[in-house]
């Protein structure tokens, strides 16, 4: 596999490259903020004939979190503290709505709002944590970190606030003040039935209020009391996956910090960033002195799965020249595109998974290399790995290993039945973990530079990947060029006319 890069510096406050939604009726190219940790100021849109257009909030405090673009007619909707905009194609402002500041404390459980609280209250930003597009019903979910975690349902064509549920403990996120903290996926079941919204969070040592992943009912009517209900909740079970407080008591500060999501097939995938379990209560806790040891996973759930029985992960990295890449920093699906798909045996529109990852494995606040590798990887050995992993438990073969799930060992229970590709589990040999990690194909590595965001699209059979860096700069990645040479096929230009348009955010270690 031959990979090209070229290198654009933007000079601009913080433009780092994100996500890529082709759009159907404009031309512009956004470049828009990903990292929380720095926040954003600006953002810019190259136009055509190399015109550029920018624009910035009007306090230089309330900085850009997350941004998403209707491919429909390329309206750019923009989730920054205190505020959320609608933005023109050429980034001219249509409307914002205000979000914050308002009087919180993060200790407040309920929220205030609900009922009075015996903590002081300080005027708190409001910083977006999650901004989703719901096509189907024309509306953008804004989620923020106000009491608790709460989400407004606005209008796309005015920003007119349909709905902001909060009287119910499922209405609240998270306390969690980060924006790269919540990721959403919406699931459509048809036109019979409403969507679902799969929401994974941290939870800052809050287990006991909020689950870290969970799927909710995203009712038609904004304002039905059902909005954001769980899927299915009895006395025993729920459409839900809750950190044991026992996990606590192994490492105090344990969280999981979700990095990106996504829906393919029957599965709901999460890309995750949590803490190693092993070693006993000391020997992996940051409060001991040492440093926590970092592991990558993804997450795969069933979309019909309602018992969450479906949950397993998988630790996934990368090798590139004997060095370990095993801290995730962002990832992007896309299809493989002819000539990649050679290279990874797997079909032109097989999805695959475009990941960064840093250097490494030890904390992640902490991390000072500069040195992270593009990998990709095909959703189908993913998928498979898990089968046989699957199917090896059902055989009784090893334990769950799901150490921060189960905190012991729990061994599999044998069962004769078969295991096919669409299979969601039982009530049985679940959650599952994964012990071998999944490696990815290493495309690009940077030594100096650390690239913090991705997106790939298919360009005339070519997989063409985009990566921002720390420093704001935009390498972009061509794979497969070679071997397309040798096959008599002439291969794209360096410089597209029309690339896309790029929204959300991705992370670094600051995030």
């Amino acid at each position: 596999m031959t990979c090209h890069t070229r290198t654009l510096t933007c000079f601009f406050l913080c433009c780092f490259l994100s996500t890529l939604a082709p759009l159907a009726t404009s031309k512009t190219a956004l470049r828009a903020p990903p990292s929380p940790g720095y926040g954003s100021r600006v953002i810019t849109a190259s136009l055509e004939e190399e015109e550029y257009a920018s624009f910035r909030a009007e306090n230089p405090e309330w900085t850009f979190n997350h941004l998403a673009v209707d491919y429909r007619n390329g309206n750019v909707y923009l989730g920054a503290v205190n505020r959320i905009y609608k933005l023109s194609p050429g980034l001219e402002v249509q409307v914002s709505h205000e979000t914050g500041p308002d009087e919180d404390n993060r200790k407040c459980y309920p929220p205030r709002i609900v009922q009075p609280c015996g903590e002081p209250l300080t005027l708190t930003n409001n910083v977006n944590k999650m901004l989703l597009m719901d096509y189907r019903e024309n509306r953008l979910l804004a989620c923020g970190s106000l009491y608790q975690g709460i989400c407004k349902l606005l209008r796309l064509d005015d920003l007119f606030k349909l709905g902001e549920p909060f009287h119910k403990k499922e209405h609240y996120l998270s306390g969690v003040n980060e924006s790269g903290s919540v990721f959403g996926v919406i699931v459509s079941y048809g036109n019979a039935s409403p969507d679902m919204l799969f929401v994974a969070t941290a939870v800052d040592g809050k287990p006991e209020y909020f689950p870290t992943i969970s799927s909710r009912k995203l009712a038609r009517n904004s304002e039905e009391d059902g909005m954001f209900a769980y899927v299915f909740h009895d006395e025993f079970v729920a459409s839900m996956i809750k950190i044991p407080s026992d996990t606590f008591t192994v490492i105090p500060d344990f969280d999981i910090y979700y990095i990106y999501g996504f829906a393919s097939g029957s599965f709901v995938y999460f890309l995750t960033l949590q803490p190693e379990m092993g070693g006993g209560p000391t020997a992996g806790s940051s409060s001991a002195g040492r440093e926590q040891v970092y592991t990558s996973k993804i997450v795969r759930l069933c979309k019909a799965d309602t018992a969450f029985n479906s949950y397993v992960e998988v630790p996934v990295g990368c090798v590139s020249g004997n060095v370990e890449y095993r801290l995730l920093e962002a990832a992007y699906l896309s299809k493989a595109g002819a000539n990649l798909a050679r290279s990874l045996d797997v079909a032109p529109d097989d999805d695959v998974l475009f990941a960064v990852f840093s250097k490494g494995q030890k904390r992640r606040p902490r991390q000072e290399s500069q040195e992270s590798a593009l990998c990709v990887f095909s959703l189908r050995n993913i998928n498979e790995r898990i089968k046989d992993r699957l199917q090896s438990c059902y055989k009784g073969e090893g334990t769950l290993d799901l150490a921060w799930l189960k905190v012991k060992d729990i061994p599999c229970s044998s069962a004769l039945l078969t295991i096919d590709d669409d299979f969601c589990g039982l009530d049985m040999n679940a959650p599952l973990g994964v012990s071998e990690m999944v490696r990815g194909k290493p495309l690009f590595s940077d030594a100096s530079d650390k690239m913090t965001s991705v997106v790939a699209y298919v360009y005339k059979n070519h997989s063409l990947v985009f990566v921002g860096t720390k420093s704001g700069r935009v390498k972009k990645v061509s794979c497969g060029i070679a071997a397309a040479r040798r096959g008599g096929n002439a291969a794209p230009p360096l410089h597209l006319p029309t690339v896309g348009d790029v929204i959300g955010a991705g992370r670094n270690e600051a995030s």
